[in-house]
């Protein structure tokens, strides 16, 4: 059963002050509810691989996506290795003027396993149903 996760806010922060943060792979941990690991697999000029591993009431997953960036616009995420059939998100910051932008995030997925989905499932909901309210609480926190 597939999933889709939408979220959106409008910020006092730029386009590339949000873009960033979500950039900063490495430190999701430090701030992301239910990130437990997140590391850098492989960088090129206008893409990243990495692995994140979310954890939420005993349950744990892994999963490895590889990013475009087109900053300070847009990074788009595709599955590379994890527990679904399909992985796909988009995160997108629309300028509004100098000094602020539209948060925007998009996440789809399936699992691959039906019982793993109703757990599994259930914690990239949560986890991700929180990204945007997270990144702008990062936000204020390094930029005031």
């Amino acid at each position: 059963m597939a999933s889709k996760i939408e979220r959106s806010a409008l910020v006092n922060y730029s386009a590339q002050q949000m873009f960033d943060l979500i950039n900063d792979i490495e430190a999701y941990p430090h701030f992301m509810e239910g990130c437990v690991g997140a590391r850098v697999l492989a960088r090129g000029d206008d893409w990243v691989e990495a692995r994140l591993e979310l954890s939420k009431a005993g349950v744990t997953q892994s999963f490895a996506t590889r990013n475009q960036l087109q900053p300070p616009h847009k990074m788009t995420m595709n599955l590379v290795d994890g527990p679904f059939n399909y992985l796909r998100g988009i995160w997108q910051f629309t300028p509004l003027g100098d000094s602020a932008c539209k948060v925007v995030f998009l996440l789809e997925f399936e699992m691959k396993n039906r019982l793993l989905g109703m757990t599994a499932g259930k914690l990239l909901e949560s986890v991700g149903g929180k990204q945007v309210d997270t990144l702008c609480a990062r936000a204020k926190q390094i930029y005031g």
